[in-house]
């Protein structure tokens, strides 16, 4: 049992096509290849499938787990045109795509913050691909923002963000994987990761280029995916009808939702005690525990 839950995931390449470009979409594949997939993971702004193998990896003896990169990050090539931008239908659409290759039952949709909302969005096109949904602290600001962020006025004030523009200060080469890794480690949102985690954030979080390790996100893409807000969660929570379990930080949470929220009763909302939005990473027995009790 231990052989299977530490080998390392296959990587797939699947074919993507659709309103908003061509290109493939790279997926880890843990668990028994025979087996249908139970679990479609999705990674958070600015990391990677990768980064969350720890967390997934135990889990592959007895569930086969599918985590793709998103477009614009870890090894997909799908375009990443930032003009314009305003929400994440690309990120739902290729997830899409995904829950489309799949040939099996309905899986539970999985994601932690981006991810997890990107899930949410998905999930709203496609409820026959779908059993549940497991969001680790997703993005899901109040009702009023989200109005907000609908209108004309924000496309000018999103560069003021504080994410926004930390993500645009970001660096976005180095000269070796230990110098990246030297650097992140303990600090900023890192702080308090395991160092096994943060370094298979980097093994896809870096590309090798001539001029050094390059970021696999590009800073102005990240800043994108904070800024493109005028999606609406709220209204893809309504559509659904299958189960959603929401476990939330306690602190610096992106979830605006608790209990059970109003004209919601498929939701539940839990919250971590003492957990931050990185909670997945710091407290992965949680997060692990949560996917395993959707799926069996």
């Amino acid at each position: 049992m231990d052989a299977i839950r530490l080998s390392p995931p296959r990587r797939l390449s699947l074919p993507v096509s659709n309103h908003w470009g061509e290109g493939r979409m790279s997926v880890l594949d843990f668990g028994d290849v025979k087996r249908p997939v139970d679990i479609v993971f999705v990674h958070a702004n600015g990391f990677n499938a990768m980064t969350y193998r720890t967390l997934l990896a135990p889990l592959s003896g007895s569930l086969r787990i599918w985590a793709p990169d998103l477009r614009g990050h870890g090894g997909t090539s799908l375009p990443t045109d930032v003009v314009g931008r305003r929400h994440w239908h690309d990120h739902r659409d290729d997830l899409i795509a995904v829950l489309d290759a799949l040939d099996g039952p309905p899986v539970i949709l999985a994601g932690h913050s981006m991810g997890g909302t990107t899930a949410l969005l998905a999930a709203a096109e496609r409820p026959d691909r779908v059993a549940g949904l497991v969001l680790f602290d997703p993005v899901i600001w109040g009702r009023l923002t989200v109005a907000a962020f609908k209108l004309p006025l924000l496309d000018r004030l999103a560069s003021r963000i504080p994410l926004v523009r930390n993500a645009l200060r970001r660096r976005a080469v180095f000269d070796s994987r230990e110098q990246a890794l030297a650097a992140y480690l303990g600090r900023g949102a890192f702080k308090g990761w395991p160092e096994m985690m943060l370094a298979d954030y980097l093994a896809d979080g870096l590309t090798e280029t001539a001029d050094g390790f390059v970021l696999a996100c590009d800073p102005a893409w990240e800043a994108s995916n904070y800024a493109s807000q005028s999606h609406d969660p709220w209204r893809a929570l309504k559509q659904l009808s299958r189960p959603v379990r929401i476990l939330k930080g306690e602190h610096g949470s992106t979830c605006f939702l608790t209990g059970t929220p109003r004209g919601l009763p498929h939701v539940t909302v839990e919250t971590v005690p003492g957990g931050t939005h990185f909670f997945p990473m710091l407290r992965a027995d949680i997060a692990r525990d949560a996917l395993f009790d959707a799926a069996i």
